[in-house]
């Protein structure tokens, strides 16, 4: 066994005491015949049922297992984050304790890991089973907004089932922001990726703990942590809109009071207050979006990231 790579497998846990027993069985079945040794980390947010009773147990009869109580519900991302900071194996695999991320494909994971692949990620494919058409429609959004204005490549439907070699996971707990969506933060690090694509299952038991409303605010979140683009928006509307206003006001000014409305076009002078205004408007924009630049700086400066990463060689 102490030749043997160790994988952690990192769980999140919100309200999964019904879920916990048969993740856990489904589990040993898949790891038995592997050449690995593994720990189970699984982090309790702040779970309002038996969730800690039920890990406890499960603590008692496998030393591998390691529940870790967070003392109230700080969320998936953090919860993950708890995780990866407590994981001690060569590799960490992330995944759902509701069995939607199949365990069977862990084989998988770890064959693309052992071909030299440091990150290994678990790819949804489209299915209309279990999710609504609503679901699909903002998913589907999301990530062109995001291929769009990202300045990480965010591969569509790509889920936190992954893999992490441990030199992904040293380098992604030296971030210090608070506010995180954490696949994004690991595919900002650029290690080597590989691709698994699965079909969800249902979940097992109970309700989704992620409402729309929480979906929303990772989304937000998630473009405001992988963009600049939001900051700088103002300062881009207020450049087009200057852009177009001041010609605009000139031919006005030269059309009515200089040549004398030879056109006819009776322009009248709430018309010209009205371009007036608008690039007014359009000014204070430009200074917010120039605000917005010294801004982008500061933010760069606080989440203090790694400047760069150094590829090292694994540890076995």
């Amino acid at each position: 066994m102490a030749d043997q790579p160790l994988i952690s497998i990192v769980v999140p846990c919100y309200n999964e005491q019904a879920n916990l027993r048969p993740f856990y069985d489904a589990m040993q079945r898949v790891i038995k015949p592997l050449p690995y040794a593994f720990e189970f980390v699984f982090v309790d947010d702040g779970s309002a049922d038996k969730t800690k009773k039920v890990l406890a147990s499960l603590a008692r009869k496998d030393e591998a297992v390691r529940p870790v109580e967070l003392v109230r519900n700080f969320g998936k991302e953090i919860a993950v984050t708890a995780g990866l900071h407590q994981a001690r194996g060569d590799a960490a695999i992330i995944l759902d304790a509701d069995l939607q991320h199949p365990p069977e494909l862990i084989p998988e994971f770890l064959d693309k890991w052992q071909r030299l692949s440091e990150v290994v990620v678990g790819v949804r494919l489209p299915t209309k089973h279990h999710t609504s058409w609503l679901k699909r429609l903002a998913s589907k959004w999301f990530y062109r907004i995001m291929g769009a204005i990202s300045d990480v490549a965010i591969v569509p439907n790509a889920t936190d089932y992954r893999l992490l070699d441990r030199l992904v996971i040293d380098e992604f707990n030296r971030f210090t922001e608070r506010n995180r969506m954490t696949r994004g933060l690991i595919d900002w690090l650029g290690f080597r990726h590989a691709y698994v694509y699965f079909e969800p299952a249902k979940r097992l038991n109970g309700a989704p703990a992620y409402s729309y409303r929480k979906l929303l605010r990772l989304a937000i979140q998630s473009f405001i942590s992988l963009s600049l683009f939001p900051l700088k928006l103002a300062g881009y509307l207020g450049l087009i809109i200057t852009i177009v206003s001041l010609p605009l006001g000139i031919f006005i000014y030269i059309e009515k009071y200089i040549m004398s409305d030879p056109m006819r076009l009776h322009i009248t002078g709430t018309a010209t207050l009205g371009v007036v205004l608008l690039f007014l408007v359009g000014i204070i924009l430009v200074c917010l979006g120039l605000m917005a630049l010294y801004v982008a700086n500061i933010y760069g400066e606080v989440v203090n990231r790694p400047l760069y990463v150094v590829r090292r060689e694994r540890r076995f």
